[in-house]
C-alpha cells in the first residue's frame, strides 16, 4: 500500500518564468508524504531543465514527458499515474502556501470527504506585488459537510452551490472517488475551460464535500499566456456542456436529478461567454445558444424554478428571437446606432428574421401563457388580429 498521502499534479507548458517559484512552494509543503508529478506537455522553453533540477534534488518529484496534446490529456495522464490517497493540482504559474496540503488533507481525513476545497488569492506580481483573498462560498456553506445532489432547501440554493468557481487547484480529491466515478477531463483538441465539466462531474458524484473559508493558493493574474486572457475560442464553453451531457447520459440516475440544473448553469456560462466575445463572434454564438435552449425547452429540461425571474425572462427572449436579442444587447452596450442600422439592413439579418418568424411567434405564445395565463394570451392574440 502506498504511503503517499497526496499526489500533486503540475501541468506544465512553457512556463519557465514562473515554474521555479511554483515547484519551490510544493516541495516545501509541511505535509511531507506527497509526490509531485510534473507532466511536461511538450514545452519548448527551459521548463524541462527546471523540472530536472527538482527531480535531481528531491526524490518525491517525478517528470512525465510527452508531446503537446493539451490540458485535458495532460491532467488525465497525471491522474492515471498518481499513487496518492488524494489528488491535488497546482498550476505551473501559481504557488501554494506551505501549509496548504496539510490543512486540506487533515480536513479530508477528519470528515472522510470526497472533496475538500478552500479559498484562494488573486496574485499580482506587478506593478506592485499584491494578494487579494477570495472566499469561494458564503459562510453558510463553509465548514460543513455537503452532499451536492441532496442537501439544499431550494433549487436556486443548489444552483448557487454548483456555480461556485471551479478552482480545481484549491482542492484535493479522494483518488478512489475520482477513479470509481470515471471522472476525467475533456480531451477535445484545442478545448478550453476543461475545469467546468470536470467540476460538474465532481459535484454530481460526490456525497461528502467540505468547503473551507481559509485560502492557500495564489492564482496568478499577470501571465499574458494564461487562458484567462485568451478570447479567441468561441465555442469551447459549448464543448464543456456537451461533455457534461455525455456524463449524465452515461449515468441515468444522475441525469434525472441534474439535467435541468445543468441547463440552468449553461445559461450563466453562455451569457458570460457572450459578453466576453469580440463583436464579430457574438451573433454566431448567440444563434447556437438559442438553438440549444430551444431544444432543451422542447425536451422539458428547462425549469423555471431554477431561475431568478429576470434570468428566466431573458432566456425566453433569447429562445424567442436571437437576432432581436443580440441587437438589443448591442444597443445597450457600446455599439453605435450606425452599426446597428448596418446589421438590421443586412441581407443575413432580414433572411434570419423571415426564417424565424413562425418559431418566434410560437415561443412568444408559450412565453405569454407562462407569464400571463391562457385567457390573457387568447385575448391578446384576438386584439392583434383585429389590428391587422
Amino acid at each position: 500500500m502506498s504511503s503517499v498521502k497526496v499526489s500533486i499534479i503540475v501541468p506544465i507548458y512553457n512556463v519557465e518564468k514562473y515554474l521555479h517559484q511554483c515547484l519551490e512552494s510544493i516541495v516545501n509543503q509541511t505535509l511531507k508524504d506527497i509526490e509531485i508529478i510534473c507532466v511536461n506537455d511538450g514545452s519548448t522553453d527551459a521548463s524541462l531543465d527546471i523540472i530536472n533540477e527538482f527531480v535531481n534534488k528531491d526524490n518525491r518529484v517525478r517528470v512525465i514527458n510527452k508531446t503537446n496534446t493539451g490540458y485535458g490529456n495532460t491532467m488525465n495522464i497525471g491522474f492515471d499515474n498518481a499513487k496518492g490517497e488524494y489528488l491535488g493540482i497546482v498550476e505551473s504559474d501559481d504557488y501554494a502556501d506551505p501549509c496548504m496540503f496539510e490543512v486540506l488533507y487533515k480536513n479530508a481525513k477528519k470528515y472522510d470527504a470526497d472533496v475538500v476545497k478552500s479559498g484562494y488569492y488573486l496574485y499580482f506580481s506587478s506593478p506592485k506585488e499584491k494578494n487579494i483573498k477570495v472566499e469561494i462560498a458564503s459562510s453558510i456553506m463553509c465548514n460543513k459537510t455537503i452532499c451536492p445532489t441532496e442537501d439544499f432547501k431550494s433549487k436556486q440554493e443548489q444552483v448557487e452551490f454548483f456555480n461556485i468557481k471551479p478552482t480545481i487547484w484549491s482542492s484535493i480529491y479522494k483518488t478512489d472517488f475520482i477513479r470509481s466515478n470515471n471522472i476525467r477531463f475533456n480531451e477535445t483538441p484545442g478545448a478550453s475551460y476543461q475545469d467546468a465539466s470536470f467540476n460538474f462531474k465532481v459535484w454530481a458524484s460526490a456525497t461528502k464535500v467540505r468547503l473551507l473559508s481559509d485560502a492557500f493558493l495564489h492564482y496568478r493574474q499577470d501571465n499574458e499566456n494564461s487562458s484567462v486572457n485568451s478570447k479567441g475560442k468561441v465555442f469551447c464553453v459549448c464543448d464543456e456542456y456537451d461533455e457534461m451531457q455525455s456524463f449524465l447520459n452515461a449515468n441515468p440516475l444522475l441525469r434525472g436529478k441534474l439535467e435541468c440544473l445543468k441547463n440552468r448553469l449553461k445559461y450563466d456560462s453562455y451569457m458570460w461567454n457572450y459578453e466576453r466575445l469580440g463583436a464579430k463572434f457574438k451573433y454566431v454564438f448567440i444563434e447556437r445558444a438559442s438553438a440549444e435552449f430551444k431544444d432543451d425547452m422542447q425536451n422539458g429540461t428547462l425549469e423555471k424554478e431554477y431561475f431568478e425571474w429576470y434570468k428566466w425572462k431573458d432566456l425566453l427572449n433569447l429562445i424567442d428571437d436571437p437576432i432581436n436579442y443580440h441587437t438589443s444587447k448591442m444597443l445597450k452596450g457600446s455599439a453605435s446606432v450606425k452599426e446597428l442600422a448596418k446589421i438590421q439592413n443586412s441581407k443575413s439579418y432580414k433572411i434570419g428574421r423571415f426564417i424565424t418568424f413562425l418559431p418566434r411567434k410560437f415561443y412568444g405564445g408559450i412565453k405569454c401563457i407562462q407569464d400571463h395565463g391562457l385567457f390573457y394570451t387568447f385575448v391578446h392574440f384576438i386584439k392583434k388580429i383585429k389590428r391587422v
